[in-house]
């Protein structure tokens, strides 16, 4: 199986893929169309006959790159995180800050939009300086606001699945009734599979030096995202870390957690949550229970993987 260079790990299978050959025998032709986002990759998979515009994909992904790409100096975030007090954005931007704010509290912090430089400091990201604490930034209206100079936004945790969300609704105005879309290793399914089945996809085991499944989901009608230490990791002598930070101690998530995916109605939504779930590290199945998130942990106890779930996500595996 391919690894994208993604902290996502969800591998969509289709007639092409090596796995599960058994499943997969003698389905439907299916056709894909991919391209370039976000340092990543996106493809689409569609029934074989189907056409796919590729511009407007492009210029839709364009555009949120534009809008709330850290790594640009001329985005809307990183003008707000220079800026000491207040900026004007565009609604796509104010919509994402309410989304990671509200996400926020409901998670009581463990998904935290103010951590990029925590996240830079240990060498994973853009933001720099020293100031975090999200409930010191604001998004009213069309602005963006924070209580003091320092504070920034990083919506990474969430944005890509903000652009999946709107890719999955661009396809379905454009009359593509069934596909699946994956931006990044995150993935939404529109319909069915040509054959009539849910999609079907392969959560990668999540141990460096591991390749292949650790489970099969089917996927339909909704979007599904995860969060792990396989990629964007290293390891500085016997502990690998991560650039998933937990806000509480202010630094990479610790523990046996090596990956978290979340199923949800939106690709906000299950992005944001699998980085929260993902922070929260063994706390997270409590977590994840409290708040009935659809969700698959796979744990590293040293000889193999162990597997919990929560909000009914095993009735989605196969």
């Amino acid at each position: 199986m391919a690894t994208h260079p993604t902290r996502r790990h969800l591998l969509a299978l289709t007639a092409a893929a090596i796995a599960l050959p058994s499943i997969l025998r003698a389905a439907p032709p299916t056709g894909t169309a991919t391209g370039a986002a976000f340092g990543s990759a996106w493809r689409i998979t569609l029934p074989d006959n189907a056409l796919l515009k590729r511009a407007p994909v492009e210029a839709l992904l364009a555009r949120i790159d534009r809008l709330l790409s850290p790594w640009r100096a001329d985005s809307e975030v990183s003008a707000f995180n220079r800026a000491p007090d207040s900026v004007g954005v565009s609604a796509e931007t104010a919509h994402v800050a309410q989304a990671a704010l509200a996400l926020a509290a409901e998670s009581g912090g463990w998904f935290d939009p103010s951590v990029g430089p925590l996240v830079h400091r240990w060498g994973f990201g853009p933001i720099t300086g020293e100031a975090t604490g999200w409930p010191g930034l604001r998004a009213a209206g069309d602005h963006l606001s924070k209580d003091r100079a320092g504070l920034t936004l990083d919506p990474c945790g969430i944005a890509k699945g903000r652009a999946l969300d709107l890719l999955a609704a661009h396809l379905a105005d454009a009359g593509h009734e069934h596909a699946l879309i994956d931006l990044g290793g995150e993935l939404a399914a529109l319909g069915r599979h040509p054959s009539g089945r849910p999609w079907q996809l392969a959560v990668e085991d999540p141990r460096p030096g591991h390749d292949g499944a650790a489970a099969v989901l089917a996927l339909e009608g909704l979007a599904v995202a995860t969060s792990g230490l396989r990629a964007q990791s290293y390891d500085p002598g016997g502990q690998r870390l991560g650039h998933i930070i937990d806000p509480r101690r202010a630094a990479p998530a610790k523990g046996g957690l090596a990956s978290v995916s979340v199923l949800a109605g939106s690709a906000m939504r299950a992005d944001g949550w699998a980085t929260a779930l993902a922070a929260a590290g063994e706390q997270g199945p409590a977590l994840a229970g409290r708040r009935g998130i659809a969700a698959l942990f796979l744990f590293d106890d040293g000889g193999g993987l162990r597997a919990e779930t929560t909000g009914g996500f095993d009735r989605h595996l196969l």
